[in-house]
């Protein structure tokens, strides 16, 4: 094994971390937007495969990351299962809703999400036979919870609000909306696999907002059940969990959902992240991306002090959340000189 972060995903402590980036192919590039601005519009982008590598592949002409992540989003899987999916400009996503048993009952059955999104696995069938030889090809997909709340309130929420409402007024209707979408989530991550992603990670971006026992049953127990899947499927394939804004929930997660590698947000410190989450594997993280926007020396200080406070144990670097539009290119460079220089 050579590549540094299925290293560092099997439990080695390198004396320098890989790094990539969470959304590392995005609008702070302006080869992304016009290579956006080619396909039309955003989904046309993620189901043209040619297109969807190219931007993979754009931030790895420039900076030294260790890994390129395939584009594509959250969202195509309730598209595959039969919602209305599109995008408002400015606005974000929108989608039908899933709210009443006759929505459910008029979802797509798990086996025929396949026929939407095999441009995506072409995609990854691309780029595992384009990477370079030392990169590694991430797969991945949103965690149940997460791609549940966009499916019950037709769009993104500050709170999760519909979700939580439809949680706890009709219980059997949001867990089997739940249940689906982790066996979704299943068979679009093992075709990912099945088309070259040497790992895959789980994004569970509104984890935070469960609480107590909620957080357990809704954003612990299907990652948990997704890679005990995968696993069956693909023992050596390792997997990245990151639910955002468990906090202190970051402790243990390793053994409670079974992932190689356990992503942080920048809410947790990486003292505090190295003494009770990396004491059991691999951690990702966790530089605030705000610094990809404001750069200078507090940049470069803050890169070391995430660098040096996980060089005791396996440890991938990246952002405690996505690159976002407005961040400056040349502060990555910055970034990755800091880790690597």
């Amino acid at each position: 094994m050579t590549k540094t972060i299925l290293r560092a995903m099997a439990g080695e402590t390198l004396p320098t971390p890989p790094v990539w980036m969470m959304r590392q192919a995005g609008r702070y590039l302006p080869e992304y937007r016009a290579t956006r601005e080619k396909a039309g519009d955003f989904l046309s982008l993620c189901y043209t495969p040619e297109l969807a590598a190219e931007v993979t592949l754009q931030p790895l002409r420039r900076f030294d990351f260790d890994a390129a992540i395939l584009f594509a989003d959250i969202l195509l899987v309730p598209q595959a299962l039969g919602a209305d999916l599109w995008f408002v400009k400015g606005e974000g996503p929108r989608l039908s809703t899933i709210t009443t048993e006759d929505d459910f009952a008029a979802l797509k059955p798990v086996h025929a999400i396949d026929e939407t999104l095999s441009p995506i696995y072409e995609t990854v069938g691309i780029l595992s036979r384009e990477l370079p030889s030392d990169i590694t090809l991430i797969g991945f997909a949103g965690a149940p919870w997460t791609v549940a709340t966009y499916m019950i309130a037709g769009k993104g929420t500050p709170d999760q609000g519909p979700a939580h409402a439809l949680k706890d007024e009709n219980r059997p209707l949001f867990e089997q909306l739940l249940g689906k979408i982790t066996e979704a989530t299943i068979e679009y991550l093992s075709r990912q696999i099945e088309a070259g992603a040497e790992v895959v990670k789980v994004f569970d971006s509104w984890a935070g907002s469960l609480k107590g026992e909620d957080f357990d049953r809704y954003a612990v127990e299907p990652a948990r059940l997704i890679v005990e899947a995968l696993k069956r499927r693909h023992p050596d394939v390792p997997v990245i969990a990151f639910p955002r804004g468990a906090g202190e929930r970051f402790a243990g997660l390793h053994e409670r959902i079974g992932a190689e590698c356990i992503a942080l947000d920048d809410g947790v410190t990486p003292d505090w992240a190295a003494k009770h989450v990396q004491v059991s594997g691999c951690v990702q993280g966790n530089l605030a991306s705000s610094h990809m926007v404001t750069g200078g020396e507090d940049l470069v200080r803050e890169t070391r002090r995430v660098v040096d406070g996980f060089k005791g144990g396996p440890h991938i670097f990246n952002l405690g959340h996505g690159i976002t539009p407005d961040a400056d290119p040349d502060n990555v460079s910055r970034m990755i000189e800091a880790i690597k220089g």
